[in-house]
C-alpha cells in the first residue's frame, strides 16, 4: 500500500527537525568545550544601557559611560581621534603634591575675556590691549596648544592667564589662614601691662629663656646702655648721623667739582702748550730751511768762481793742447769703432 502525499510530507519534517537538533545540540557542545578550554562561565546577564548625552544614536554600558562621554564630547568639538590619543589627564600628578590645580569651563572663561575686554581701552594704544584684541564671541576651552593658539588672541590668553594666578594665589592665603590657629603666639602672652603683677607660668619663663639664649653675646651687652637713653638723646644721635652723612656727601660732592674743574684747567695749558710748541717747531723750520737754502746757494756760487779762476789761470798754450787732447781721443775712439 502506498503512502499517500500527506505520510510523506510529515515524516520529512520529522526528518528535518531531527538534523536541527542534531546540529543544535553539536553547536553547544562546541561551544561548551570552547567556554571550557577558556575557562569562561555561559551564565551572562545583560548590563544595564545608557544614552550618551552629547551623541543620541549612542547607548553604552553604565561602567564605561564617563570614558565614552569625555570621547564623544571631544569629538564634537572638532578634536580627531590622533589628538585625542596625545592627550592624557594631568590630575593624576598633582594628587599627593601641594600644588594648586584650577579647572577652567565655557561660562568662566567668558565671563573672564569680557571683564578684561571691559578694563581695556576703546582705541589702540602703545604697550596695552584694547578692545579689538579681545575676543567677543564664546568659545571652548581649549584641550592643548594648538587649538589655544588657534582659537584665542594674545590678550585671550593674558586675562586668562591672570585669572588662573589670582584664583590660586586666593586659594594658597586661604590655606595659610587656616594654619594659622595651630601655632601658638607666646611672645603675645609675654607682653602684658605694667600693673598686672601676677607671676609667670612655666611656660611663659621657657619661653622668655628661649628667647634671650637666642641672642648674640654682642647684643646682650650693648642692649644696656641702649635702652637707658631717653628719646631726645636717641633722636638727636640720629640727627647727628644724619647731619654727618650729608656733611661727608657735599664735601664730596665739592672736592668732585674741584677735581673737574682743575683737570678742565689743566688739559686747557696743555692745549695752550701744545700749540705754541707747534708753531715754533714751524717757525724753527722754516728759518732753517731758509738757511740751508741761503748755504747752499753761496756754496754753488763759490765753485763757480773756482772753476773761473781756474780757467783764468791756465795760458792759451794749455788751452790749445787740452783741445788737441781732446780730438786726438775722438779720433782713437772712432778707429776703434771701425
Amino acid at each position: 500500500m502506498a503512502d499517500s502525499p500527506g505520510t510523506r510530507t510529515l515524516q520529512d519534517r520529522l526528518e528535518r527537525l531531527r538534523e536541527l537538533a542534531e546540529f543544535t545540540d553539536d553547536c553547544k557542545r562546541q561551544l561548551g568545550d570552547m567556554f571550557d578550554s577558556l575557562g569562561w562561565s555561559q551564565d551572562h546577564t545583560q548590563e544595564a544601557m545608557e544614552q550618551c548625552p552629547y551623541d543620541a544614536g549612542h547607548r553604552v554600558p553604565a561602567r564605561s559611560l564617563e570614558k565614552h562621554k569625555a570621547s564623544c564630547r571631544l569629538r564634537q568639538m572638532g578634536y580627531s581621534p590622533e589628538e585625542q590619543a596625545e592627550m592624557y589627564d594631568p590630575s593624576v600628578c598633582y594628587e599627593n603634591s601641594s600644588v594648586k590645580s584650577f579647572a577652567m569651563d565655557k561660562p568662566t572663561q567668558h565671563q573672564v575675556i569680557l571683564q578684561a575686554r571691559s578694563a581695556a581701552p576703546l582705541m589702540r594704544m602703545e604697550g596695552v590691549f584694547w578692545q579689538g584684541q579681545y575676543s567677543g564671541q564664546p568659545v571652548d576651552v581649549p584641550q592643548n596648544h594648538k587649538r589655544a593658539v588657534c582659537d584665542l588672541t594674545v590678550a585671550d590668553r593674558l586675562a586668562l592667564y591672570d585669572h588662573v594666578v589670582g584664583v590660586v594665589r586666593q586659594q594658597e592665603a586661604a590655606a595659610s589662614s587656616a594654619n594659622d590657629d595651630l601655632y601658638v603666639d607666646l611672645v603675645s602672652k609675654l607682653q602684658k601691662d605694667d600693673g598686672q603683677n601676677e607671676p609667670k607660668t612655666h611656660l611663659e619663663l621657657m619661653a622668655e629663656m628661649r628667647d634671650y639664649k637666642r641672642r648674640r653675646q654682642s647684643y646682650r651687652a650693648k642692649n644696656v646702655h641702649i635702652t637707658k637713653k631717653s628719646y631726645t638723646e636717641v633722636i638727636r644721635e640720629v640727627i647727628n648721623v644724619h647731619s654727618g652723612e650729608l656733611a661727608r656727601q657735599w664735601r664730596e660732592d665739592e672736592d668732585e667739582s674741584s677735581a673737574r674743574s682743575e683737570r678742565s684747567s689743566q688739559r686747557r695749558r696743555l692745549s695752550e702748550r701744545r700749540s705754541a710748541s707747534s708753531e715754533s717747531r714751524l717757525s724753527h723750520g722754516r728759518h732753517r730751511r731758509s738757511h740751508d737754502e741761503r748755504s747752499h746757494d753761496e756754496e754753488s756760487t763759490q765753485k763757480k768762481k773756482k772753476k773761473k779762476r781756474e780757467r783764468d789761470s791756465r795760458s792759451p798754450s794749455d788751452h790749445q793742447h787740452e783741445r788737441k787732447r781732446k780730438k786726438k781721443k775722438k779720433k782713437e775712439g772712432r778707429e776703434k769703432e771701425k
